[in-house]
């Protein structure tokens, strides 16, 4: 892991909890202000349904909040959409753009993440940047191309360091139980870096980046030792405190 950037733990919740659901991140902020994190900070993004009454429950504790998307307009008639804005005025500190899922199943391209980004900045959101390549991609040996096409496509050249976080996830291994191999994951993360550095003027090495798929409490430990991974983004272990708890001690 990269020194002198504090770790990142994320969980993405998805299309994933109810009222009831409010216990899991009473448990994590309550692990949080009693210092189970170590140094890591701790981030959840659940629904944009539960923001308001997580971010009671997380006020006072170390706990932040993040949403899964937002549109890059302030307001006006964009009937579904949220802005920016409103979710920070709901509790929310950071925001994902970009994920694998809404590119495919909303068919965001890049530059509509570049846009969300600004969007996001502008109201105070620290946006994590989703990137990542199908396992096609990959067999075909465009894992680094695609990736770097990416990041070049969402990330503006002035994007403000730091404030910025990558996520990589390759989008084979979300949800899939399969996984990169370690030295996979440190050529991608490495590559990153390097991509990042050129394209950001030099300001490459403040971006926290983070690695995402199939992210298990029997997992977090192995993704923690690897040089230029600042974190971890978490799909379904982050639905239960007794799953996400142990992959952010992994960090701490």
């Amino acid at each position: 892991m990269a020194e002198g950037l504090v770790p990142l733990v994320a969980g993405n919740w998805k299309m994933n909890g109810l009222r009831s659901s409010l216990e899991e991140i009473r448990a994590i902020a309550s692990a949080a202000k009693a210092g189970e994190g170590g140094r890591a900070e701790i981030m959840i993004c659940p629904p944009a349904t539960l923001l308001i009454e997580a971010a009671g429950i997380c006020r006072g504790t170390p706990l932040r909040l993040g949403a899964q998307d937002c549109h890059s307009e302030v307001s006006g008639a964009h009937t579904g959409d949220l802005s920016a804005e409103m979710l920070s005025d709901a509790g929310a500190s950071y925001v994902i753009l970009g994920h694998s899922e809404r590119r495919a199943d909303h068919a965001e391209s890049s530059e509509n993440v570049r846009v969300k980004a600004h969007a996001a900045l502008r109201a105070g959101l620290q946006p994590i940047i989703c990137v990542g390549e199908t396992r096609g991609e990959r067999e075909a040996g465009q894992a680094l191309s695609v990736v770097g096409s990416q990041l070049k496509g969402s990330v503006s050249a002035d994007a403000p360091v730091p404030g910025l976080v990558i996520a990589y996830e390759p989008i084979w291994a979300i949800g899939t139980g399969l996984t990169p191999g370690a030295q996979d994951v440190a050529e991608m993360h490495a590559f990153i870096r390097q991509e990042l550095d050129a394209h950001l003027g030099g300001r490459g090495a403040d971006v926290r980046l983070l690695y995402g798929g199939s992210v298990k409490p029997g997992n977090a430990a192995e993704w923690a030792v690897l040089p230029n991974v600042n974190g971890v983004l978490v799909g379904g272990a982050s639905l239960k405190a007794a799953d996400f708890l142990p992959i952010v001690r992994a960090f701490g």
